[in-house]
Parts: C-alpha cells; structure tokens; sequence
C-alpha cells in the first residue's frame, strides 16, 4: 500500500460511524452483513449508512456482494492487511523482539 491510499484508509476511520461499521464487519467475519442490518445494529440510518459504507469502500477496507435487492459487505482483508503493513513497514530497526507483542495482539486466535 503507498502513503496514499493508507492517509484514505486512515481517513476512512477517523470518524465514529465508519470506525463502528469497520469493526462491526471484522467482528462478524466472512459471511459479512447486508447493509440494512448493519444500520439496524448501529442504529444508524439509510442514506447516512450508504454514505459511510462508500467512504469505507473507496478506501479499500470494504467490499460489497449485491444479493438481488439487497448489498451485503464484508471486511476487505487484503486492504486491512495493506494498511497494517504500510504502518509496520522496516519495524523495529532489526530488533523483531520490539514488534512482537504488535504481532501477537494481532493473530487470530478465532
């Protein structure tokens, strides 16, 4: 990922509604969430939702399925997995010790 596109990814989160939206969808997993549902859980309405899920998803951390009428969106891994090795790029200065417990808080024990 280039500086760029990680100040977007940044930027996308900088705000309480898309910060929720994000979490919400890394927490549920592969099967993602239907964008109603994702408004009805946050209490969050249509067209405000619809605006903070397009932010989410020009910044790379979302992507979308659309199911007939409905769109259901996901965490996009390989943008988080960008944007999290854009900021532990050269780690450490040759001491990985220093960054493991970063690491460790980060692997899935799901």
């Amino acid at each position: 990922m280039d500086k760029m596109k990680a100040l977007d990814a940044m930027a996308a989160l900088a705000q309480e509604t898309r910060l929720d939206v994000f979490r919400l969808l890394v927490q549920v997993g592969s099967p993602g969430l239907p964008a109603g549902e994702i408004g009805e859980r946050l209490r969050v309405r249509q067209n405000t939702m619809s605006a903070n899920l397009s932010v989410l998803a020009q910044a790379g951390l979302i992507r979308s399925s659309r199911e007939g009428r409905s769109i259901r969106y996901f965490a996009d891994m390989d943008g988080v997995k960008g944007l999290l090795g854009f900021l532990m790029e050269n780690c450490c200065g040759g001491a990985p010790e220093v960054c493991q417990p970063v690491i460790a808080q980060l692997t899935c024990t799901c």
